[in-house]
């Protein structure tokens, strides 16, 4: 279930029916679509994304960027058992994933960077020139 960190405003109620329908649609259909877990923030210049991707290595996680989309997508494989153990609890999800988000402008891709740690990828989608806002002077007649 999402904690909500910020106040309700009135919206508590809602705000709990919609963790509940989201639960319980992960229990029905898998959390694939939620999956991996973002943070994304964005500046003038750049957006940053956080992925969390525990228990993956970098070579298991492709990384495309078309136009203003980012997508993360990979494979995360099972863990095996030994022999004469059975799972008491299987909670952690695995198999492929993709997850795309629509950025708030176009990126230069040659110079999208993107670094593992803790099992954290970190995604820094530098602006396109072109797309960067530009001064316009005015001159008098």
């Amino acid at each position: 279930m999402i904690t909500r960190w910020m106040p309700d405003y009135g919206f508590g109620n809602i705000w709990r029916l919609q963790d509940e329908m989201n639960r319980l649609f992960d229990e029905r259909f898998g959390s694939s679509s939620r999956f991996p877990a973002m943070n994304v923030w964005a500046g003038q210049d750049d957006v940053v994304v956080e992925a969390e991707v525990p228990g993956m290595e970098p070579k298991d996680v492709e990384i495309t960027v078309t136009g203003s989309t980012l997508t993360i997508s990979g494979q995360r494989q099972p863990e095996t058992v030994k022999e004469n153990e059975v799972y008491h609890r299987r909670e952690r999800r695995y198999g492929a994933f993709s997850r795309s988000l629509e950025l708030p402008y176009s990126v230069d891709a040659d110079k999208v960077k993107a670094v593992f740690r803790n099992g954290v990828l970190r995604v820094t989608l530098p602006r396109a020139e072109e797309d960067k806002p530009r001064k316009i002077s005015v001159k008098a007649e």
